[in-house]
C-alpha cells in the first residue's frame, strides 16, 4: 500500500469519498484529518473509491488505521482490510484500528469472523446533540445556560461577528493569549491542540470553514470554528473563550448557532439536525461540561486488534 502525506490538494477527492459514507463521526471529516495530520503522523492511501488513513502518534506503540471511507463492493472492502493487515505486518506491528463505530464493528465481524477483538474507548466517544436544543436552549434543563448567556449579554460593549479574512488574525492572537494564560507550554495535549487550531485558522478559507467570535469592548474574548460534516450534522472543531469571563463559553456556542444554522426561527427550521461537539479526550472537566448540554447520544467507538 502506498501511504503518503495528506495535503490540501486531497480536499476535493477525499470529501467526495467521505460524502459516500455520509458519516457524522469526527474522524470522517477532511478538516480533522488535515489539521491533525502532523500531530497524529497521519498518512492516506486511496484504493478505487475507498481511502484509508494510517496514523501513528508519538508515544503510541503501534500504527492504527481508520475504517475505510468511500464506496465499493464487499469484496473490494474486504481486500482493502487485508491489505492494511499486510501493511501492519510488513512494518512489524500488530494490526490495529481506532474509532470503529458499532455498525462498522458489525461489518468487520461479518467479514472476518473471530479475527478481531473489540474494546470500547470512552475517551473517544463523540457527543451528539439536538441542533434544536443547542440553538434555542428551551426548557428547564437549559435554564442555567440561558442565565449565563443573559449575564454575558448584560455587559455593555459586547458584540458578535462572523469569522472571515478581516478578523481571522485576531482569532489567532486570542488563541495564543489563551494558551499563555492557561498553560499550553506545560501541557503536551494543549500544545497539540494549539497546533491544530493554527492549522485550521491558517487554512480557514481553503477548508471552507464557518466561524463566529465575541468581542467585549473591542477585544476578541471567544471564537468558534465549525463546518457541516455530512448531510445532517454540524461538527464543531474549535471553541475558545476566557474562562474568567462569565458566560463567554455558552454565549459563543449559542450565538454562533443562531447566526449560522437558523433558516426560519419562527418555524424552528434549521439547516442541520445534529451538532457534533467531538470527544472529551478523557478530560473529566471537559466531560462534565459536555454532559451539561444534555447530548442526545454518545457515538460509541471501539479499538480493534487482530487476535
Amino acid at each position: 500500500m502506498e501511504f503518503r502525506e495528506i495535503t490540501l490538494e486531497d480536499r476535493d477527492w477525499m470529501r467526495q469519498l467521505l460524502g459516500y459514507s455520509d458519516n457524522r463521526a469526527t474522524e470522517f471529516n477532511f478538516t480533522v484529518l488535515f489539521i491533525w495530520r502532523g500531530i497524529m503522523n497521519s498518512k492516506v492511501c486511496r484504493a478505487d473509491d475507498f481511502f484509508v488513513v494510517r496514523f501513528h502518534p508519538q508515544g503510541a506503540p503501534d500504527p492504527m488505521y481508520i475504517f475505510p471511507a468511500g464506496r465499493g463492493t464487499e469484496q473490494q472492502f474486504k481486500h482493502l482490510i487485508q491489505e492494511c493487515m499486510a501493511d501492519a505486518k510488513a512494518s512489524g506491528h500488530p494490526f490495529r484500528m481506532a474509532s470503529v463505530q458499532q455498525e462498522q464493528k458489525e461489518v468487520l465481524e461479518s467479514l472476518f469472523p473471530d479475527k478481531f477483538s473489540f474494546e470500547p474507548v470512552r475517551n473517544s466517544f463523540d457527543y451528539i446533540y439536538s441542533a434544536q436544543d443547542l440553538t434555542f436552549l428551551r426548557g428547564k434543563k437549559f435554564q442555567s445556560k440561558r442565565n449565563f448567556v443573559s449575564r454575558f449579554k448584560r455587559q455593555e460593549g459586547w458584540s458578535y461577528e462572523t469569522v472571515g479574512k478581516e478578523n481571522i488574525a485576531e482569532c489567532m492572537e486570542m488563541s495564543l493569549r489563551w494558551c499563555a494564560k492557561y498553560g499550553c507550554g506545560k501541557d503536551p495535549s494543549m500544545q497539540s491542540e494549539s497546533c491544530s487550531v493554527k492549522n485550521a485558522l491558517d487554512n480557514f478559507q481553503e477548508l471552507g470553514l464557518l466561524g463566529g467570535l465575541l468581542r467585549l469592548n473591542g477585544e476578541v474574548v471567544a471564537f468558534t470554528i465549525a463546518e457541516k460534516t455530512n448531510s445532517d450534522t454540524l461538527l464543531v472543531h474549535i471553541e475558545k473563550a476566557y474562562g474568567d469571563i462569565v458566560g463567554a463559553y455558552p454565549t459563543i456556542a449559542n450565538e454562533f448557532l443562531r447566526n449560522t444554522v437558523v433558516i426560519d426561527e419562527a418555524a424552528g427550521e434549521l439547516s442541520v439536525k445534529y451538532i457534533n461537539r467531538e470527544d472529551d479526550a478523557g478530560d473529566l472537566g471537559l466531560r462534565e461540561a459536555k454532559m451539561q448540554y444534555h447530548p442526545l447520544f454518545l457515538l460509541e467507538k471501539y479499538s480493534v486488534k487482530e487476535k
